[in-house]
């Protein structure tokens, strides 16, 4: 394994608003603000975090995005500043052409590292969404490399590679899991999708999910911090509730690719095989 000093690594599990952009605003720094105080040296906050999700209408989702200039990605700019924090956030944004995206932003103390724009659109996001089509980032940082995903994207194994075979150690995504019926006793497949995501790729993934019902949608509050084994390190958040959740990760383990004398997750692969699927 590579030997790098652990880092600490937050997820928000906050309670947004939509249409209430100020409150969601200052609810998303105070919850920074106590994982910097934790000790977090990487903080990741909820999908569309500024506007919440559940929007009337394509219009209503309009007004509320914000460019990357705008408040929300200062705000986060200047608290990663004031903490020495790196910060993943999801953001309602109005692109420089005016088209509306679900973007996942990375911010460090030097501001704007990395924006990432959701390629995968869940159910009603089509009607209000323009989807990226850029593979998502991958950005050297102090504590080791760093890769962004938003909610649904998690559900395609071929675009967490993408991000795995960049060489991320920690793989963070913003998301709004929208609680559905699962059988007693069950933990929620989101979760498990998160943690398959981490074990098939040996790579940390922190997925903050969010709470708070918004116009009659709950949310499954699974918020979890896995280790590159799969395993959960915090959480899953036991109730829908607010919290944060942190864990030590040794994002160094993330390099060492090797399950046994033999194989190699990575090396082990046979690309030729995969064509016809792609």
């Amino acid at each position: 394994m590579i030997q790098m000093p652990p880092t600490s690594v937050a997820c928000c599990q906050i309670t947004l608003a939509v249409g209430d952009p100020d409150a969601n605003r200052a609810a998303g720094l105070r919850a920074v603000e106590r994982a910097a105080a934790a000790g977090a040296r990487v903080v990741v906050l909820p999908e569309l975090a500024n506007s919440g999700y559940v929007f009337r209408d394509p219009a209503e989702a309009a007004e509320l995005a914000e460019p990357l200039d705008g408040p929300t990605v200062e705000g986060w700019a200047a608290c990663a500043r004031r903490n020495g924090l790196i910060m993943v956030g999801g953001l309602c944004e109005r692109d420089e052409d005016g088209l509306v995206r679900n973007s996942a932003v990375l911010v460090d103390e030097s501001g704007v590292r990395a924006v990432y724009r959701k390629a995968h659109l869940w159910d009603r996001e089509k009607t209000v969404f323009t989807p990226g089509d850029e593979l998502p980032p991958v950005i050297e940082t102090p504590v080791g490399r760093i890769g962004a995903l938003v909610c649904y994207d998690l559900e395609f194994p071929e675009w967490v590679r993408t991000v795995a075979l960049r060489g991320a150690d920690l793989l963070c995504v913003p998301t709004n899991w929208p609680l559905s019926p699962r059988p007693e006793g069950e933990r929620p497949a989101e979760v498990v999708r998160a943690q398959a995501s981490a074990a098939v790729n040996r790579m940390f993934v922190a997925a903050c999910d969010r709470t708070g019902p918004e116009r009659g949608v709950a949310w499954v509050g699974g918020s979890v911090i896995t280790d590159a084994d799969g395993f959960p390190l915090a959480g899953p958040r036991p109730r829908y509730d607010e919290g944060l959740l942190i864990a030590e990760c040794r994002l160094g383990d993330a390099r060492n690719k090797r399950i046994s004398e033999h194989n190699d997750v990575h090396a082990d692969r046979r690309p030729e095989l995969y064509r016809s699927i792609v």
